[in-house]
């Protein structure tokens, strides 16, 4: 199994400046290609503490491509319904240029409804708008002289510059969350997913129904699924929990609030069962993330033993990315804990 690590920046100016957040990101990725990290990865989000620092994921890979020389660098994920599909696909291949064909490309639909009213963008528009923007970007990436007549974004025998990297492209991948329509969708499409198990969903079942797609698709292999957890690594499990407790359950609180609109009434057909998929994540804990193995927190062998267990109950998955300074996690106890887990756990995953 590959493990990298993600940052999702979940505080604002009152705790952290934007210059020393990713500051200490660097120092973090500083130690990937020591210890054998596969990637680094990064979201896209606006105008709220729950991610807001990070408007374009592609700026701050472009600068961790100068600090790890062998660490895959992955959007996790842009936003095709904010983002016009000339300027992606140039920046993409940019930054593939850049870190010398190391970039993977997340993209996802976005889900918060404040993004949306702010960018003037219709939630009922987030489907049609993500598969065009893919697979226009799609087409620049692959292809030269492009012509492409879209509902939302139209041009005309365009040649994307630089040209990939890597041939034909980077690699795709797909965030999905709960939807087995979104799971099949991404197999069909020959592309990896990102998913979180944070909600307690029934990973396993949707896991299947990605590879079942992939192979009805006649795609090589089983394809790649991506699974986000919270790690803290501590060679004192208590200590471990007091440590990751805090700021485990403020970045809930954070990702509840920032998704609020959803429980006060918004509400959009391309986005079924999300009030009620707030709702829940609203009564969720450390305790309840631990338990549904979402968060990896204690001693190597505990989380060892989580890892393991999680594996046997929702299938092989081909990689972990890993949230090491969530919230408000001081750098030196994300650095501490990133070192014991590249130390005592990791090669026991990738062997």
């Amino acid at each position: 199994m590959q493990v990298g690590i993600q940052f999702f920046p979940d505080i604002g100016p009152a705790e952290k400046s934007g210059q020393d957040y990713w500051a200490e990101a660097l120092r973090l990725v500083s130690l990937c290609d020591r210890y054998g990290y596969s990637h680094v990865r990064t979201v896209e989000h606006y105008f709220h503490p729950y991610g807001g620092y990070s408007p374009n994921p592609l700026l701050f890979l472009a600068a961790a491509a100068q600090v790890t020389r062998r660490a895959r660098l992955i959007t996790g994920a842009v936003l095709p319904a904010f983002n016009h599909p000339l300027k992606l696909a140039g920046e993409i291949g940019m930054l593939d240029a850049l870190s010398d064909g190391r970039l993977e490309v997340g993209f996802a639909r976005a889900f918060l409804p404040h993004e949306f009213a702010r960018f003037g963008v219709k939630l009922d528009e987030s489907r049609a708008r993500f598969d065009e923007g893919v697979a226009q970007v799609r087409l620049l990436l692959e292809q030269e002289h492009v012509t492409s007549e879209g509902r939302f974004h139209s041009f005309r025998d365009v040649t994307s510059l630089p040209r990939p990297t890597q041939r034909p492209r980077p690699p795709f991948h797909v965030a999905t969350l709960a939807s087995r329509e979104s799971f099949e969708r991404a197999g069909t499409a020959g592309y990896g997913i990102m998913a979180i198990p944070m909600a307690g969903i029934a990973m396993a079942e949707l896991i299947a129904a990605y590879r079942e797609a992939w192979a009805r698709a006649g795609h090589p292999g089983t394809g790649t699924v991506m699974l986000a957890f919270h790690m803290l690594c501590h060679r004192d499990q208590a200590e471990a929990e007091r440590l990751a407790r805090g700021p485990l359950e403020r970045y809930l609180k954070s990702l509840v609030a920032a998704a609020s609109d959803w429980t006060a009434g918004a509400a959009s057909a391309d986005y079924p069962g999300y009030d009620k998929l707030i709702a829940s994540l609203a009564a969720e804990t450390f305790a309840t993330q631990v338990a549904k193995s979402a968060a990896w927190v204690g001693t190597p062998a505990r989380i060892l033993e989580t890892v393991l267990a999680y594996r046997e109950q929702v299938g092989w998955f081909e990689t972990a990315s890993l949230q090491v300074n969530f919230n408000d996690l001081p750098l030196a106890t994300a650095e501490a804990s990133l070192r014991l887990f590249g130390e005592t756990v990791l090669p026991r995953l990738k062997v």
